[in-house]
């Protein structure tokens, strides 16, 4: 046995006096994280799986919970901020029926469960007012807080009282609403009108208007508004002004940056954006033939009346007026010629109505604001300022440009404004490099630098592994050869501790039982 220690114990001696230094450290970090494996699944193992008994708990029910666990001597945790408590899985099960049975929690809130269990004959009508709108705030509370994104809600009623009087009309009711929404959680008006609807029709004379919901951020939800809180209009117009200088600037900031460096020139941007909103009604009466200006005829109606004889009266027509003066012939005689023509046209004309709305965030004015670096880099990599007609020919071509975006960017007639009072540029030398938003959407830096770690992580292991194989292969190898010398060497120690065993028993024999000893050798000659 100890010659076998001995040897396995050379072995391993000789094979760690044959390592490198990396080898041998690669085999102290291997056996080292396999300890810490062990003994991290070992603690993981004995540890219990701790699971959540409730959530959502206020201070008080957190406490009292607590208590009575810590009186039963059962392990437990806490977590997002004393709301939730944990315990091992296996007992969970059996404390919720045990804590259910000892009526904890206790959230101290009624709901109409309580009428079945304590109702009694002596209970005011005040008493079960009191406690029928508790019960109420307490239902509409649970039904609130069932909503996706809100995890606790308080509802306060204040009920209409009625009159005794029959004359006298009945007030109106009010509720108080305060939710607790989820980080990121956000509401859009539907989903508050709903809100607004199901307390409303929740509670008898409760008009939506005299309903106030406020989240936790001291946020209100209005009822005409966007859902967002009392400054969501101004929010809402911010965003929109602030999204429109952006583009401009951008476009400006590119299109310049590209002629002159981006780190040569920095442009900023300021609107006054006209939020309202026209509705206009046109009704318009238009010729169908636009050239002539004449309609299209409907009905027409003609009269042709002819009169001719001798008559010296006067000859009036219908509308007292003479067509024509009497003739005399050669006997003296007067012949009268009468002939009255009238037409009546009813024409058709186009009507149009039209419904213009008007599209609010209309930009009323703009400025443009350009600073241009007025240095360079001679041939010989000298920093030296811009000549009067180097700045001149760069400021015609900056007016050029900035002119256009003007004309398109703020509508009305031409010549009602000048574009030249719409934008200022300037020439200076730049201090230090401005940074820019790029107006593209490009590849991030943290994603180049963690492709390259990728990359060089995969190359490593390659490298380790191929190491490794190169490694097992020598390794095999030598310890086939070392694996064939033994077993010859063992091979050898065998036959010469059999024949020296044989030598020692022979010599012993010889000394104490001479005679079977030569007989033994008799035996040896005969054969």
């Amino acid at each position: 046995m100890n010659e076998t220690v001995k040897t396995y114990r050379n072995k391993v001696t000789e094979f760690w006096k044959t390592r490198t230094t990396p080898q041998k450290s690669l085999i102290l970090a291997g056996t080292l994280g396999i300890i810490m494996l062990i003994i991290s699944l070992t603690l993981f193992a004995s540890s219990p799986n701790m699971v959540p008994l409730y959530s959502n708990l206020t201070v008080e029910e957190a406490g009292s919970l607590r208590e009575e666990l810590q009186s039963q001597g059962v392990p437990h945790e806490l977590e997002d901020g004393g709301t939730t408590i944990l315990v091992p899985e296996e007992q969970s099960d059996e404390l919720v029926v045990d804590l259910a049975a000892q009526g904890i929690p206790d959230s101290g809130n009624i709901d109409y469960s309580f009428f079945s269990d304590n109702v009694s004959w002596g209970m005011t009508d005040e008493e079960r007012q009191i406690i029928e709108r508790d019960a109420l705030q307490t239902e509409l509370s649970n039904l609130i807080t069932s909503i996706s994104g809100i995890s606790d809600a308080n509802v306060l009623i204040n009920e209409a009282e009625e009159s005794v009087f029959v004359a006298d009309q009945t007030g109106e009711a009010s509720a108080s609403v305060t939710i607790n929404t989820g980080y990121g959680n956000s509401f859009d008006q539907s989903q508050v009108q709903s809100l607004y609807h199901m307390v409303s029709k929740a509670v008898p004379n409760l008009q939506p208007e005299n309903i106030a919901i406020m989240d936790q951020n001291f946020n209100y939800y209005d009822l005409e508004g966007s859902g967002t809180g009392t400054s969501s209009t101004y929010a809402e117009n911010k965003q929109i002004k602030d999204d429109i200088e952006q583009d401009i600037q951008r476009e400006v900031q590119k299109m310049l940056g590209t002629m002159m460096g981006q780190n040569k020139v920095v442009v900023s941007v300021s609107s006054d954006i006209d939020f309202s909103q026209e509705n206009t009604v046109e009704q318009l009466v238009e010729p169908v033939d636009m050239e002539t200006m004449e309609g299209l005829p409907v009905s027409v109606e003609r009269v042709t009346e002819t009169y001719t004889g001798y008559d010296g009266g006067d000859m009036v027509d219908g509308e007292g007026d003479i067509p024509e003066l009497p003739a005399v012939t050669e006997d003296g005689e007067e012949v009268s010629d009468y002939e009255n023509v009238r037409e009546t046209i009813n024409n058709e004309f186009n009507r149009v109505r039209n419904e213009i709305v008007e599209s609010p965030y209309e930009i009323r004015d703009l400025g443009i604001q350009v600073a241009v670096d007025n240095t360079i880099e001679n041939e010989t990599g000298e920093t030296v300022q811009l000549t009067e007609e180097e700045q001149m020919a760069v400021e015609e071509d900056v007016q050029s440009i900035l002119s256009t975006v003007v004309e398109t960017s703020i509508p009305g007639e031409e010549d009602t404004f000048d574009p030249a009072d719409k934008y200022s540029i300037v020439f200076q030398e730049f201090s230090g490099a401005p940074d820019f938003e790029s107006g593209g959407v490009g590849i991030p830096t943290w994603m180049y630098i963690a492709g390259a770690l990728l990359i060089l992580s995969v190359v490593i292991l390659l490298f380790i592994l191929l190491r490794r194989r190169n490694q097992k292969e020598e390794v095999d190898e030598v310890v086939e050869q070392r694996v064939t010398q033994e077993e010859r060497d063992y091979t050898l120690e065998r036959e010469e501790t059999e024949s020296d065993v044989r030598r020692k028993q022979l010599e012993q024999m010889a000394k104490d039982k001479p005679e079977d000893f030569a007989k033994l050798l008799r035996s040896w000659i005969d054969d």
